[in-house]
């Protein structure tokens, strides 16, 4: 059997003309929460749904749980837990009913099943609506119970696909307090997702993934000093002062990826500069409505890697 709860070489998807995804390599850790992140469109889907035997690859391979996702597909199966975006519950079944009637799929018959539903009820918070209709459950509640679906057999493996698309602050919370404790008893996770805190906040080790390719890969703190000085973004007051203002910028550190309507720079020296370049502008006659200076973070390397921001990676 495989070291390595999930490893990838060469892997390879395409549709048509398309090629979603591009000769990937990956290696995963056991017990560790792996973090594969990017906007949408860049193949993360793609790329676990291969993983977890739904697709197959066009080239390369991969091993998941120490089998062949292509000629040992159903010894996968048997070994990894999954929770998609568009999993799809039957809203007229109840919370217990689901995970009893998932228990029987995995051979968990009896009163084995029905003990093995209760615990996991419990751990994900849902015992006092077991036996309400999922149809009235909220998202957070639903995102929960998929999570315990696709533990109901204890797997190796734990695939997330983008856990906390569409959740409220306090239900997110709830999700990553769940991964975090499953994590903590031993379960390997590969979570998918575009949101940076989320990567952040629970994943060790993360890939960041565009055009169908890996662009960087490591631990969120390494990847962040790897960029280096702290971003400064300023927000003019007039438009029309743009290419004065980028010049009076260019000065003080090198141009970054910024969102329409503002300019960014990797300000050489850190804080300790702020003044001169708000004094350097007032000089130009550029007027500045709003400026922050932030350290590095998982946008800015994903900014670094491919010369864009991600969507949605600020608040609005």
């Amino acid at each position: 059997m495989s070291a390595k709860p999930v490893e990838a070489s060469g892997l390879v998807r395409e549709f048509g003309d398309l090629r979603a995804v591009d000769g990937i390599d990956l290696e995963v850790d056991a017990g560790e929460i792996f973090g594969f992140l990017g906007p949408n469109g860049a193949g993360k889907s793609t790329t676990v749904r291969m993983l977890v035997t739904l697709l197959r690859p066009t080239a390369g391979s991969a091993r998941v749980a120490g089998f062949d996702v292509v000629s040992e597909a159903t010894a996968v199966r048997r070994s990894i837990g999954v929770a998609l975006q568009d999993a799809a519950i039957d809203p007229l079944m109840t919370g217990n009913e689901l995970l009893r009637l998932q228990a029987v799929l995995h051979g968990l018959g009896g009163k084995e099943g029905t003990v093995r539903a209760g615990q996991l009820l419990e751990r994900v918070g849902l015992t006092a609506a077991a036996d309400r209709r999922v149809g009235e459950y909220s998202g957070g509640m639903r995102r929960r119970l998929d999570l315990a679906l696709a533990l109901i057999h204890r797997p190796t493996v734990l695939f997330l696909d983008e856990p906390t698309t569409g959740l409220d602050p306090t239900s997110r919370q709830a999700v990553w307090e769940e991964v975090r404790a499953l994590n903590d008893d031993g379960t390997t996770v590969f979570l998918t997702t575009q949101y940076l805190e989320e990567a952040d906040q629970l994943a060790g080790r993360i890939a960041i993934i565009d055009g169908g390719r890996i662009v960087r890969e490591g631990d969120p703190t390494t990847l962040k000093e790897q960029v280096g000085d702290p971003t400064l973004r300023i927000e003019l007051a007039d438009d029309v002062m743009s290419d004065i203002a980028t010049s009076v910028l260019a000065t003080f550190g090198e141009a970054r990826p910024a969102r329409a309507g503002r300019l960014a720079i990797g300000l050489r020296g850190g804080a300790s500069r702020m003044a001169d370049v708000v004094r350097s502008l007032d000089e130009q006659g550029v007027s500045v409505a709003h400026v922050e200076l932030d350290s590095p973070s998982l946008d800015d390397v994903f900014a670094e890697a491919t010369g864009r921001r991600l969507e949605g990676a600020e608040p609005a």
